[in-house]
């Protein structure tokens, strides 16, 4: 059955991809119509996250926020289709590093780096960082369940040099690459909510308290990393900019959840500036607790 629904699916995908972008923006709106006011895919979900996280804007305010956002991530659904033919020149082109010197002199270091996101603007096109780099690079990902559907992501990440690993690969392919003197770049989407345990961290996201995933610290302070924040800024439709912010280049000299909360505070930035850009359909605060 998933190789059936695989073969169904993967030439629609396809022909989608290899449309000229302002075609494709057309189909985006369309879709945009038929998400927001037809399926109202998750609205409950976005209402109630951004009456959380801004219950001193009106409710005008907040449905601006919130339509605004489904434009967005209809885009970015499309942007990722489109990433199945895209080019090196011209994902390049729309997806910018603004400080690619920063970059080199983390690498000129010796040291592997953390890269740490938000669910912020574009994540998806991020893979354009390795076409400047000559570390190898992992993003952390989790596996989808068709895994022929798994084996076509991991396809066109690799076709950028961009590997993806499962959070349980993680301390093989790392410690495995560490050994054989391999320095790596390992990006972590790290704003999402973890499963709740005994031992969870809780951090104030948005002014709500939430668990937050640590892993990306542990990881950069056990084996010495340099930990940084890529910060992605939407410009316009179809284009993007990014910008490296070291949160720490010797992680080990700071106290446990210090960088952590560097990170929260870098993503929080970013929303309070142009909320319209952030993942609000992903259950963030479905932990939340009152402080």
């Amino acid at each position: 059955m998933q190789f059936l629904v695989f073969i169904l699916v993967y030439p629609f995908l396809w022909f989608i991809s290899i449309l000229p972008f302002r075609i494709l923006y057309l189909i985006s709106d369309g879709v945009y119509v038929l998400l927001y006011y037809v399926i109202g895919y998750r609205k409950k979900v976005v209402d109630h996250n951004l009456k959380l996280v801004f219950p001193n804007k009106s409710e005008l305010e907040r449905k601006l926020i919130r339509k605004r956002f489904y434009h967005h991530l209809c885009d970015m659904f499309l942007e990722m289709i489109k990433t199945l033919s895209i080019s090196k020149k011209e994902l390049d082109e729309r997806f910018k590093i603004l400080n690619i010197e920063e970059l080199k002199r983390l690498e000129s270091l010796n040291k592997s780096i953390i890269l740490m996101y938000g669910h912020y603007a574009s994540w998806e096109w991020s893979i354009a960082i390795q076409n400047y780099i000559k570390f190898s690079g992992y993003g952390v990902y989790k596996k989808l369940a068709n895994k022929y559907f798994d084996k076509l992501v991991r396809d066109i990440r690799s076709k950028f040099n961009t590997s993806l690993i499962s959070t349980k690969e993680i301390p093989y392919v790392i410690h495995n690459n560490e050994r054989k003197g391999i320095k790596s770049l390992t990006a972590f989407i790290s704003d999402q909510s973890p499963r709740l345990t005994k031992d969870v961290y809780w951090s104030n996201f948005m002014g709500i308290k939430v668990p937050t995933f640590i892993g990306a610290e542990r990881l950069a302070k056990k084996l010495d990393f340099t930990i940084a924040y890529l910060k992605v800024n939407k410009v316009k439709r179809g284009f993007y900019e990014a910008e490296i912010i070291v949160l720490a280049e010797n992680p080990k000299t700071f106290k446990d959840y210090q960088l952590t909360e560097a990170f929260n505070r870098e993503v929080e930035k970013q929303i309070y500036n142009a909320p319209e850009y952030y993942f609000w359909t992903h259950k963030r605060w479905k932990h939340a607790k009152n402080s």
